[in-house]
């Protein structure tokens, strides 16, 4: 009996803790349990905030890794080329390649934030697959939802997934102040969850960097840290002691250069801002909002007013787009623009910012030289592509036999040309 009343007792316990315990689990008709943010630390070291901050921000950092497929012209008979001889014409050969990068859960239903070249193949090639690799070790298939190339921000989209962890709180990036802490959190080198931290170091960087194509895109208004950034680390969250994120790792100055500890993000609040207008259209978006001619410029200096025959300070076209607002408006090779809306222009930098400065579809006045004469000549200025370097010239100022000293210098000139 007291065998048997034990037994009763026991097993109405044990439903009655099931009951309280279990009720969130999976099963007939329960939903998976909500994940939520580890707590953060209050007080003590930094070092302690720190960790705190990273263990809360973890699980919502993914890696991502892409399938590229695309094209490449392989020599016909490769070890004459490895030689010094002639390899003859090429032929077209199909490569399958992999690229990695770091994002972070943004909601709940999936939307996943990068940076827009992650996910952005070379010229020529396609993304054939994406999977999001979590912190649990589950790899989960996913798809671009949208993506803002000017703003290299882009939204990957999880279809499907229940144990999305949840999103990270975003900062407001504008009240961050230089030397504040800055924890770096994402796949570099393919190495998982690799953390480095350093310090807000600077605002409103603007920076040009290069891209996969060899051209060049520019940034405007980036959050500088020290935080080591990485190759693999781009999309990754960029966060403070309290686990909120205060920009997107994007890039780091050219190494090449002596530069160390001089990385960039994009800051929160521009973040936010172009992360709304991704999820309101789907799709993929230029969104530099900078004007453009489509002319590659060059400020006159001696040798320039040698060649062109002319005689003044101004801003000399030496290439032009094909189908493009100076094309349009009858800008040639070898005109040298004088003013703009009525005022002097003496170099292309000045030239040039005047012309982003422009809103795509606002109309500008240029006074222009042209083979000894002087005309007015509108422009109604588009959207500034992206890459420029993806833009290609289609009219050159041809050059013209000159001492060699003059080539050279003339060259770095061209080095030096800006296209707006």
């Amino acid at each position: 009996m007291v065998a048997l009343v034990g037994a009763i007792v026991g097993s109405f316990a044990m439903m009655l803790f099931a009951s309280t315990h279990f009720a969130g689990v999976a099963g007939p008709g329960n939903t998976p349990p909500t994940l939520s943010a580890a707590p953060l630390t209050s007080g003590g070291s930094d070092q302690d905030r720190i960790i705190s901050a990273v263990k809360r921000v973890a699980p919502s950092v993914v890696a991502l890794n892409v399938t590229v497929n695309g094209q490449q012209v392989v020599p016909n008979d490769p070890f004459s080329q490895m030689f010094g001889g002639e390899s003859g014409p090429g032929h077209v050969q199909r490569f399958k390649a992999r690229a990695s990068g770091s994002g972070f859960v943004w909601s709940r239903d999936g939307l996943i934030v990068t940076n827009a070249h992650v996910i952005r193949p070379p010229n020529g090639s396609n993304v054939s697959k994406i999977e999001v690799l979590f912190q649990n070790g589950d790899r989960v298939p996913a798809h671009v939802y949208s993506a803002n190339i000017g703003a290299d921000l882009a939204l990957v989209k999880v279809d499907g997934y229940a144990k999305m962890p949840p999103p990270i709180e975003v900062a407001d990036s504008n009240r961050l102040q230089a030397g504040q802490w800055a924890i770096a959190i994402g796949e570099p080198f393919e190495l998982k969850q690799t953390v480095t931290v350093g310090v807000v170091s600077g605002f409103n960087r603007d920076e040009t960097i290069g891209s996969e194509n060899g051209g060049s895109q520019e940034f405007k208004g980036l959050l500088q840290t020290s935080a080591p950034i990485n190759p693999g680390n781009s999309g990754g969250p960029l966060v403070d002691v309290e686990g909120r994120l205060i920009g997107v790792n994007q890039s780091t100055a050219n190494p090449q250069a002596g530069a160390q500890g001089i990385g960039f993000a994009i800051p929160a609040n521009t973040v936010k801002e172009q992360v709304a207008l991704l999820e309101k259209n789907p799709g993929t978006h230029q969104g530099t909002n900078m004007g453009y001619i489509g002319a590659s410029l060059a400020t006159v200096t001696p040798n320039l007013r040698v060649q062109l025959n002319y005689q003044g300070s101004g801003v000399a076209v030496m290439q032009v787009v094909s189908g493009s607002p100076a094309d349009s408006a009858g800008l040639q090779p070898g005109d040298v623009i004088q003013k703009i809306d009525g005022k002097d222009v003496n170099t292309a930098d000045d030239l040039t910012k005047a012309i982003k400065g422009t809103h795509p579809g606002q109309t500008v006045n240029l006074q222009v030289w042209s083979g000894g004469l002087k005309k007015l000549v509108s422009i109604k200025t588009s959207e500034r592509p992206a890459d420029i370097g993806s833009v290609v010239p289609q009219q050159q100022m041809p050059q013209q036999q000159m001492p060699e000293q003059q080539q050279q210098e003339q060259q770095q000139e061209q080095q030096e040309q800006q296209q707006p």
